[in-house]
């Protein structure tokens, strides 16, 4: 019969290598240029190491010195160590509302789904989208709320172009404004009579 001074001995590195088997730790620096982005994190007193970190496939970040990962020892050995998370409560959004989603940056950069089904980006200096072709959906409206709009090509339109209000009755409207142009006539000088309309017309 094994007494308990046998079964403490058999059983102390099992329980150790339990103990071990996910640490806590901090970022120290970082490598994002290798396959699997690089750690180095201090675990346990004067423990450092440099660890892959274990990312989702299709998204990346690269936390700051200072944040805070779980390191797990895979199959219980510190020398295989591997980071599964590392979160910064730095800069963790914390005004979400519950089911809501954000990606964000500690600049103040942010993606966040709100409830209500909206879709929020944030960005303090631009957004840009590269594509060949991009498509707005909108069942309702769009609208732009700057003091410019810029176009380096053609802009078309299929309907109407007026001042805020006014498309749907056609004033101020760019049809209403070509009509009109087509149409025009002046008052002669000599005798006060109309001209003929213009010979060059606006298409």
């Amino acid at each position: 019969m094994v007494n308990s001074r046998e079964a403490y001995r058999l059983l102390s590195p099992i329980w150790r290598r339990l103990r071990l088997l996910v640490s806590r730790a901090v970022v120290g620096r970082t490598n994002a240029a290798t396959g699997l982005q690089r750690l180095q994190l201090d675990l346990l007193r004067d423990e450092t190491r440099e660890v892959e970190h274990m990312e989702p496939y299709g998204f990346t970040a690269r936390p700051h010195a200072g944040a805070e990962a779980l390191a797990a020892a895979v199959g219980g050995a510190r020398g295989h160590l591997v980071a599964l998370v590392a979160s910064d409560r730095r800069y963790r959004k914390k005004d979400l509302a519950e089911g809501e989603v954000a990606l964000y940056t500690d600049e103040g950069d942010e993606l966040v789904f709100n409830r209500g089904r909206i879709v929020r980006v944030t960005a303090g200096s631009a957004v840009k989208i590269t594509a060949p072709q991009v498509t707005v959906t909108a069942s309702s409206s769009v609208t732009l709320d700057t003091p410019l709009v810029q176009a380096s090509g053609d802009i078309q339109a299929a309907g109407n172009i007026g001042a805020a209000g006014q498309v749907s009755d056609g004033v101020g409207s760019m049809a209403q404004m070509r009509s009109t142009y087509n149409g025009h006539t002046h008052n002669e000088n000599d005798n006060g009579g109309p001209t003929d309309a213009p010979n060059q017309t606006m298409s």
